[in-house]
C-alpha cells in the first residue's frame, strides 16, 4: 500500500475509486466500504483509494476555538490506522493535512481541485452520514449531482449492524471508555491493540517489586507513545505482547498518564502504554526490548488508573494488578479447555 501525504506526487495515481473518512479505528463498518471500493476499482481497472485527515477535523475546530472538550477521544494512531487500511487491501492512501485552508474551501472547490483534478476519480464511496466543505454544507445529493456533471459514479453506504447495534467509530469509543472490550472486539473483528516502537522511559519499574517474590528484574515495561494526548480507552488492562518472540506474551499494561509518577520524567507526561510481560524472554536479555516494534492488544479492563501514595503503594498495587491477571489468563484458559471438550463430545 503507497501512502501519501498530500495531493502533489508524481507516484500517485491518475484515477482511482475512492472513499473518504476519518477511518478511527478502522471499524467493521470501515471494513465493509473498503471491501466495496476495492470490488470498484477492479472492475474499473484503477486502484482502491482511501482518503483521510491528520489531524482529526474535529481536532481542528477545538484548537482553533480553544475548546479541547470538542475533541473526540482518539481510537488509533495514525500508524495503527494506516496497518489496518493495508491488511484491508487498499492500494492507496491520501492523508489530507486538515487545517484552515481545507476546512474554508467550498464544497464545489473541494469536488473540482481534490476530486477530480487532484486524483482523477472515476468512482466515490461514502457513508450516510457524509458531509463535506465549509461548514459542512456539502452533502451525498451535491456530491451525487457533480459525479453526473463531471463523469464519475457516486454512491453511499448504509449504516453497518452487529447484533442490532449500529457500527461506528462513537459505539468504539463508548465500548473502551465504559472498558467493555468484548463489545469493542464485536465492533471492530478483532481485538483492540496498540503498536508502535518500545521507546525508553524512566527506568523505574525494573527497580520496583525487585525484591518481591516472582518480581525477577522488578516490573520492567514496554513503553509505546501514544501519538495523541486524549485516547479513547485508559486505565490498567490485561494484554497480550506480539513481536517479541513467536509467540504472544501475557502481560499487564497501564494506558494513560501515570499520575502516580512525576509529569516531567523523560517522556514529558505524554500518554504512554506502559506493558509488563508476565514472561519475559531470557534470550532478549535486558535491553531487548528496545527499538522493536510491537503489538499490544488490549483483552479486558481490570480498573481505572489509579493515585497511589509513595512507590511501596505502587508496588504492592502492580502486584496486585499481576495476579488479577494471572488468574484472568487461568480463566480463559479454563473455559477455552471445557469449550474444546464439549466441541470433542
Amino acid at each position: 500500500m503507497k501512502v501519501f501525504r498530500g495531493l502533489h506526487h508524481p507516484e500517485l495515481a491518475p484515477a482511482c475509486a475512492l472513499t473518504i473518512g476519518n477511518f478511527d479505528g478502522v471499524h467493521r463498518g470501515h471494513q465493509a466500504m473498503l471491501a466495496l471500493v476495492r470490488s470498484e476499482a477492479a472492475h474499473r481497472g484503477v486502484p482502491s483509494c482511501v482518503m483521510t485527515f491528520e489531524p482529526h477535523p474535529r481536532d481542528h475546530f477545538a484548537k482553533a476555538l480553544n475548546q479541547p472538550d470538542l475533541a473526540p477521544a482518539r481510537i488509533a494512531t495514525l500508524r495503527d490506522k494506516l496497518q489496518e487500511l493495508e491488511r484491508c487491501g487498499v492500494d492507496q492512501v491520501v492523508v489530507l493535512p486538515f487545517n484552515a485552508r481545507l476546512a474554508s474551501q467550498s464544497p464545489q472547490d473541494f469536488i473540482e481541485q481534490v476530486l477530480v483534478q487532484g486524483l482523477g476519480v472515476r468512482y466515490v464511496l461514502v457513508g450516510d452520514d457524509f458531509r463535506f466543505g465549509a461548514k459542512r454544507a456539502g452533502d451525498y445529493a451535491m456530491l451525487d449531482a457533480a459525479g453526473q456533471a463531471l463523469g464519475f459514479d457516486v454512491a453511499r453506504m448504509n449504516s453497518y449492524e452487529v447484533h442490532g447495534l449500529r457500527v461506528s467509530s462513537s459505539a468504539v469509543r463508548d465500548a473502551l471508555g465504559q472498558g467493555r472490550l468484548q463489545d469493542v472486539t464485536a465492533l471492530l473483528g478483532r481485538p483492540y491493540s496498540i503498536s508502535g516502537h518500545v521507546v525508553h522511559g524512566r527506568k523505574l519499574g525494573r527497580e520496583l517489586g525487585a525484591s518481591a517474590a516472582g518480581a525477577g528484574n522488578g516490573f520492567r515495561t514496554l513503553n509505546l507513545r501514544f501519538s495523541h494526548w486524549k485516547p479513547a480507552a485508559s486505565g490498567i488492562f490485561v494484554v497480550e505482547v506480539h513481536g517479541l518472540t513467536d509467540q504472544a506474551l501475557p502481560g499487564v499494561a497501564n494506558l494513560g498518564i501515570r499520575p502516580s509518577l512525576d509529569p516531567s520524567d523523560v517522556n514529558g507526561g505524554r500518554v504512554l502504554l506502559e506493558t509488563h510481560a508476565l514472561r519475559w524472554p531470557d534470550e532478549l536479555g535486558g535491553e531487548g526490548g528496545y527499538g522493536k516494534i510491537i503489538r499490544v492488544d488490549l483483552l479486558h479492563k481490570l480498573h481505572d488508573e489509579l493515585k497511589y501514595d509513595g512507590l511501596d503503594a505502587l508496588t504492592k498495587g502492580i502486584a496486585q494488578d499481576c495476579d488479577d491477571a494471572l488468574a484472568w489468563f487461568a480463566s480463559r484458559h479454563s473455559e477455552t479447555h471445557r469449550q474444546t471438550t464439549r466441541d470433542r463430545i
